[in-house]
């Protein structure tokens, strides 16, 4: 059984109404509360998009399925060395972009130090928390996938030459960039919203 993740989008105003070492654990508590809806038996299950639970918290958070992943973190990771094979054969100004915005989610960046938490906001990084971006950091990766995403295409050849794997998990360029598009509207959307990131992994 591999890391899986769940991505949760989330109200910093309700989040910061506790100190920082307990936002994630309010964060989580709301999320697995029954009055969700999110765990009752014969519950639909969502395949792709948002799911707006329901109970006492339901306004404040929301989660993120993201499609033809079966919510494993493989293929978040694999979009990452994905990424590493082909990165040096774009132009530079798409190359940052995507640099910013895969380094701030779920790469760990050319030098394998990219941070993923916000500890200011959320405190030190915490058992089962693959990322956890305060609403300044969720703008900024927002705004370099604005950057990217008229230019994404250019990647096309450069990826089917230098990163496709047939087969394998984000194995060519179409289910990279779809999966890239996806992580771009959970950003826009959260950063419209003036809201966290948070990729938990249970």
């Amino acid at each position: 059984m591999g890391l899986d993740i769940t991505v949760l989008v989330a109200d910093r105003s309700w989040l910061a109404r506790v100190p920082a070492r307990g936002r994630i654990p309010r964060l989580r508590d709301a999320w697995y509360d029954d009055g969700t809806g999110l765990w009752d038996p014969g519950a639909p299950v969502a395949e792709e998009g948002w799911v707006r639970p329901g109970g006492p918290d339901g306004a404040r958070f929301a989660v993120y399925e993201f499609a033809h992943t079966l919510g494993s973190f493989k293929a978040h990771f694999w979009a990452g060395q994905r990424w590493e094979s082909v990165r040096d054969h774009v132009d530079p100004l798409l190359r940052d972009a995507v640099d910013e915005v895969l380094g701030g989610l779920v790469w760990d960046g050319p030098d394998g130090e990219a941070r993923h938490t916000d500890t200011a906001f959320f405190g030190p990084d915490a058992r089962g928390v693959l990322l956890a971006l305060a609403p300044e950091g969720v703008r900024r990766l927002a705004a370099a996938w604005g950057r990217a995403l008229p230019h994404l295409d250019r990647m096309r050849g450069p990826f089917a030459a230098h990163a496709a794997a047939p087969g394998g998990w984000v194995g060519d360029f179409d289910a990279f960039a779809d999966l890239l598009g996806q992580w771009g509207h959970v950003l826009t959307e959260a950063a419209r919203r003036g809201w966290c990131v948070v990729g938990l992994s249970e």
